[in-house]
């Protein structure tokens, strides 16, 4: 069978996530390539799949600015914006990336089309075709209400292929721990979580356990490029190592630079999370696919978390006992500073992260997941 994948956002993030699904499709004997706007086909290229540029002449940034009936969109920076800026920004991805995506498809037809969470753009072209689409999700946060908001973005696109609504997936494929499932979440068909980075030649430090605890620091390669967030990052370091422990910040050349300088005692580098997390006594992020590694791999977590729309899922691994989670104006230098002291003091929060990494590394595999895909294009 032929699969198309679709990957949406601006982040090489939720082409990792997609990526262990789409390899396991390949390797049993199927065709798949991998659509998506220009800016993530080297992410795509980097990881060993075939991508295919379905919008060049925009950026997932500049469409914010596009003369579209809902108007320009603005980051949100108040709660109350945060789901109509996550519904509007991926709807209006899908509704850049159509015309392309039916160009593809009428010189290569899929059988099943396979869409990130917010990869809209999946669901359209699956009802245009009238094969299956089946919706991935690319982390383990589960939030409700952005979907209304897409719905009035891409108004003009659903009108135009006779779409009374945005389309339901006919299987929807769940990375999330069982246990971390808010109570208003539709379950879906669990998979585990298994990593798609993109590789590097190993050093031995990143694979070799030091004498002292390690602590793992990552904002993520995207947002570490931030003037703004860079700044914070150097803050946040300035007082962690104060720590009793081994600092190693995980982020992108242009940014381990600068931070080499200004932290001579502090390792940084682009490292492979899979690799690096297991030689690590704990992780400070900023949640979503990040959190997946450290689940994997068994290690302590401290979330710095900035959006009121993740907070019922950080909830619940907080409560899980493997986690620290510090809201906004909680996630301070001194306020991360104590969160760190606290899960490599207390050995309960490394008790905890094993149970729950026994819970996610039992899930049925990708591999397993190809014969429910297979038979979901057979009928």
């Amino acid at each position: 069978m032929k699969v198309l994948f679709i990957a949406a956002g601006t982040s090489p993030a939720g082409v990792f996530a997609l990526a262990p699904l789409a390899t396991a499709v390949r390797n049993a004997g199927h065709e798949i390539l991998v659509a998506s706007f220009d800016e993530l086909t080297s992410s795509i290229e980097a990881i060993g799949l075939p991508p295919v540029a379905v919008v060049t002449e925009h950026t997932t940034e500049s469409i914010k600015q596009l003369d579209r009936p809902g108007g320009p969109i603005e980051f949100p920076w108040s709660p109350d914006q945060e789901l109509p800026y996550v519904g509007r920004w991926f709807g209006r991805q899908a509704a850049v990336s159509l015309d392309g995506l039916l160009e593809l498809t009428r010189h290569w037809r899929p059988d099943l089309v396979i869409g990130g969470t917010d990869a809209h753009a999946a669901g359209l072209v699956a009802a245009h075709l009238g094969v299956p689409h089946v919706r991935q999700a690319w982390d383990w946060l589960h939030f409700g209400g952005a979907e209304q908001y897409a719905a009035e973005e891409l108004a003009p696109e659903l009108e135009r292929l006779g779409l009374a609504e945005l389309p339901a997936p006919d299987m929807f494929l769940d990375i999330c721990p069982p246990s971390l499932l808010p109570s208003f979440a539709t379950p879906g068909r669990p998979m585990r979580w298994v990593p798609g980075n993109r590789q590097r030649s190993l050093e031995p430090w990143m694979y070799t356990k030091g004498e002292r605890p390690r602590i793992c620091v990552t904002y993520g390669s995207f947002r570490t490029a931030m003037p703004q967030i860079f700044e914070h990052l150097c803050a946040l370091l300035s007082r962690l190592v104060d720590l009793d422990a081994e600092i190693v910040v995980a982020a992108n050349e242009a940014a381990t630079e600068k931070l080499r300088e200004r932290f001579p005692q502090v390792r940084a580098g682009w490292v492979p999370l899979e690799f690096l997390l297991r030689t690590c006594d704990g992780i400070v992020h900023s949640g979503g696919l990040t959190a997946l590694n450290a689940m994997s791999a068994g290690i302590p977590q401290v979330v710095l978390n900035q959006f009121v729309a993740f907070e019922p899922s950080l909830a619940l691994l907080q409560q899980q006992g493997s986690a620290v989670v510090l809201h906004r104006e909680e996630g301070s230098p001194d306020g991360t500073f104590e969160a760190c002291r606290k899960v490599l003091s207390d050995g309960s929060y490394g008790q905890q992260a094993r149970v729950l990494a026994d819970e996610l590394n039992s899930l049925p595999t990708p591999n397993d997941v190809v014969k429910d895909l297979e038979g979901l294009v057979r009928g």
